[in-house]
Formats: C-alpha cells, sequence, structure tokens
C-alpha cells in the first residue's frame, strides 16, 4: 500500500502564485546605461584653460633669447660598452647648430668610457678642469661650498644630463665644484686635449667655436633673453639709454592635433534595438569618451606638443634619492615659483607621495575643489592622471604648471564652433550608409597645448614608486 503524501509536502509541491521568472517576461528590466572602465577623471583637460585657436594655428612670440640650447645627450650600447651618437653632441650648448658630421664622428670617437661605484668622486674641486663629463647611465650629485663653508648639493644629474662644455674653452682653470656618484654610474669623458687636436683639424669647428664666444659676450638677461637698457636711481639729467625690445624671427607654431575614429552602426540596429535606450547615442557617449581619454594621453605624452616632451630641460629636475620627497616636491617648486596652479601625478606616484610624507612623520593637507577633496603640497593640489607613464623600472613624472594666457602659462588649444559640433573642438559627422546597411559617423577632435615661457612647466623626473 503506498504511503500518503503528507499536507506539507504537497504544499510544497502546488504553486500558489506567479513565479519571478516567469513574471520577468511580462517586466521591463531597469538597466543601466552601457559603463566603461576606462573613463577617469580627466582633471588636465577640465583644469587647462582652453584658447581659442581660429585659423587652426597658434604662434607663441616670445622675446630674442640668445640662451643657447642645454640639451640631453643620447648614446648607444652593445653589451657593456657605451657611445654617444655623434649627432647628439650638438645638443651640447658648445656645439648647438653645428653640422659637421665627420667633426662630430671624430669627437664622438674620442670619448673614454669610465665607471663608477656609488659614492666615488668623479670630478673634484679644486683640480684642473680640463674635460667634459656626459652621464651615460646613473645619477650623480654636482656638490659645492655652502654660504658658511658646508657642502651642500647644488644639483642632481642623471642620464643624457652633462658638464661642463666651459672647460674645453679655456685653460688653466679649475673645478668650481664636487661631483660624487649618487649610484653606480657610466661616464662618457672627454679630455681637452683630445678636443685640441680636432679642433686643430677642423677649420669649421674653429669657426663655430669663435661664433660661440661672440654670442656669450652679447647683454642678456638672467633668463637668457635679449636684455632691455634701464636707468634707476640716477639724478641730474644723465643721458638716459636707448633700447627697444626684440623678438624672436621664427617663433614656435603649434598646429591643431587631431583625434578620429568612425562609428559603425547598422541600420537595424539603430532602427529596431531603441526602447529604452538609443542604440546609437549610447555608442556615440561612449566612443566621445574615449575619444577624450586620447585627448589627455596625448596632450601628456605627444612628442610635439605633449608637456612631457615640452617642458625646457632646465626646468626639469631629479629626485634626490628615489622615491619622491617634500624636499624634491619643494625643488620642484622652486621651478615654477611665480603663481603655481597645480600638480599632476600618476596616482601610484600620489601614494608614493604620501608614504614619503608618513615616513617622515608629514601630514600634507587636502584644498577643496569645485567640492572635491584633493590632496595638496604647500597649498598646491596635486591632481591623478593615470596617462603620465611608469616605465618598466618602476619610475614616473611629476608635472607643475602655471597656467592660463594672463599669467604666461600652459594653455590648451582648440577651435569651438566648427561644423556639427557636439562640444567645443569636437564633431560628429554622417559619413553615409554603405551597401551592407552600415551607418557610418565620423568622430573628430581637435586640440593641442603650448608652454607660453620655459618656467611655465616643470617636471620631476625618475621618480621611483613602489619602494618600501
Amino acid at each position: 500500500m503506498a504511503n500518503p503524501v503528507k499536507p506539507s509536502e504537497e504544499s510544497e509541491k502546488q504553486q500558489l502564485s506567479l513565479g519571478t521568472e516567469a513574471a520577468r517576461q511580462l517586466a521591463t528590466t531597469t538597466k543601466s546605461v552601457p559603463q566603461m572602465q576606462g573613463i577617469s577623471s580627466r582633471w588636465l583637460l577640465k583644469l587647462l584653460p582652453w584658447v581659442q585657436v581660429s585659423g587652426g594655428t597658434y604662434r607663441v612670440n616670445r622675446r630674442l633669447t640668445y640662451a643657447v640650447g642645454d640639451g640631453r645627450v643620447t648614446f648607444t650600447s652593445t653589451g657593456a660598452k657605451v657611445q654617444v651618437i655623434p649627432q647628439e653632441l650638438c645638443e651640447l650648448p658648445l656645439l648647438r647648430g653645428f653640422e659637421d658630421t665627420a667633426v662630430l664622428q671624430a669627437l664622438a670617437e674620442r670619448f673614454v668610457q669610465k665607471e663608477y661605484k656609488a659614492g666615488e668622486v668623479i670630478t673634484e674641486k679644486g683640480k684642473e678642469a680640463d674635460l667634459i663629463c656626459l652621464i651615460a647611465h646613473g645619477k650623480v650629485n654636482k656638490i659645492g661650498a655652502g654660504k658658511y663653508g658646508d657642502e651642500t648639493v647644488m644639483d642632481v644629474l642623471a642620464d643624457g644630463d652633462h658638464y661642463s662644455y666651459e672647460a674645453l674653452l679655456e685653460s688653466q682653470d679649475y673645478w668650481q665644484f664636487t661631483v660624487k656618484a649618487l649610484t653606480p654610474a657610466t661616464v662618457l669623458v672627454l679630455k681637452q686635449d683630445a678636443f685640441e687636436a680636432v679642433v686643430a683639424q677642423a677649420p669649421s669647428l674653429q669657426k663655430h667655436i669663435t661664433d660661440f664666444k661672440a654670442r656669450l659676450k652679447k647683454k642678456q638677461d638672467t633668463s637668457g633673453q635679449a636684455a632691455i637698457e634701464l636707468a634707476a636711481g640716477h639724478k641730474g639729467e644723465p643721458v638716459l639709454p636707448g633700447t627697444y625690445v626684440d623678438y624672436e624671427t621664427s617663433p614656435r607654431e603649434y598646429e591643431l592635433s587631431v583625434a578620429q575614429t568612425v562609428l559603425q552602426i547598422h541600420s537595424r540596429v539603430a532602427d529596431l534595438f531603441n526602447d529604452p535606450m538609443n542604440q546609437t547615442e549610447q555608442q556615440l557617449r561612449l566612443t566621445v569618451e574615449a575619444l577624450k581619454e586620447r585627448k589627455e594621453h596625448e596632450l601628456v605624452n605627444n612628442r610635439e606638443f605633449g608637456l612631457l616632451h615640452n617642458a625646457d630641460l632646465k626646468q626639469r629636475i631629479h629626485t634626490r634619492g628615489g622615491p619622491p620627497t617634500p624636499d624634491d616636491m619643494d625643488e620642484l617648486l622652486a621651478t615654477v615659483w611665480k603663481d603655481p596652479s597645480f600638480f599632476l601625478a600618476h596616482p601610484r606616484t600620489i601614494a608614493a607621495f604620501g608614504q614619503e610624507c608618513s615616513r617622515r612623520g608629514i601630514y600634507p593637507t587636502s584644498v577643496d575643489v569645485s567640492g572635491n577633496m584633493v590632496p595638496a603640497w604647500r597649498g598646491i593640489p596635486i591632481f591623478p592622471c593615470n596617462k603620465i607613464p611608469i616605465s618598466e623600472s618602476r619610475t614616473s613624472s611629476i608635472m607643475l604648471m602655471r597656467t592660463g594666457e594672463k599669467n604666461q602659462g600652459v594653455v590648451g588649444l582648440h577651435q569651438a564652433g566648427i561644423p556639427d559640433e557636439i562640444e567645443p573642438s569636437m564633431n560628429v559627422r554622417f559619413m553615409g550608409i554603405n551597401e551592407k546597411a552600415v551607418i557610418s559617423y565620423l568622430v573628430t577632435s581637435y586640440f593641442s597645448s603650448a608652454v607660453l615661457v620655459p618656467d611655465a612647466l616643470g617636471i620631476l623626473e625618475s621618480v621611483e614608486i613602489g619602494r618600501s
């Protein structure tokens, strides 16, 4: 005889109401708009003042400057052997503009490679200055005497830096500072007698050096600009100096760069699947977000106009050790001391700076920026920017800038009012429908950036992150 079904078991088998799975067939699901992980805060785009460039080109006029370039030198290596690229010697102030490749090759071949351990002296104060040194790899301290006779670090030099071309122009001169290796360092040196041997056989180099010395004698102010003659504090009726303000004859021009893509949507999707969300609108929204991310990336990294590559080399400094310390940030502030606007750094670099502050028992304050609490140093906000790269050696950079045309700072460039514009200097143009019923839209953004004067942008380089 079969066992009778208990009432409790029978009630479990019988469904007394509509189930949720069936009910969902008649319900409209509440949905989010499509999400995109790559969207960042894009502080640089928000903070840069944007200048209207109606003609597509922006010219930066400056006063004439006699200051010759003080660039960094590039090297090649084969195994442990390091050599300077001959054409890169033109980055030295003494050889800027010199074009005789045969002479440059002869000079490059006379550089001698030397290796130094951390703590070793490379050149010593008071000894005869009879060579030029190129830092191929590593970091060195340039040490001089302080006001009261104590030693002080005058500068930190690293890969591509050099000192001191002046030693090759004079005889019987002596080092005014000591250079000591901070890390293991590879240095290429050119002795004065080797340099003079090449000069003696190269009339073109002799003429170039004569012209270089003549340029050094021209009057210039502390910024290397052609001096404006003035008189002050005089009495009576002296003859006042006559003067004029000279300009650069070949000022730099910035053309608006472009970022573009073609958005493709099948007509069937655009026609039939637009409820509750417009498919074309959502596709366009995410495409625009991606374009803005690329725009900020280019403003930071583009070799033509990107800020990392357009900072003046005299505005680039290195950390005294490895991680970013409060001392390093103060040093960076000294490079952009006239009305600095903000720091910009990778989030992990900001974390490394916070760790260094905690290690020293320092707790930086935060400032309110449009309702957002942002970490700050000396009252200057530090904004995150994930477009600043981190190298394989886990080093990055920190930028500090002054912004705005009136402040002679850093500005963004765009052209508002272009056809089919959806945002300033960004437009969407219908390109047609092909034989496969695919609708195409051209999405374009025009932009660039300019550093109006060199001291508007400073960069702290070789910043180590992740050190315990």
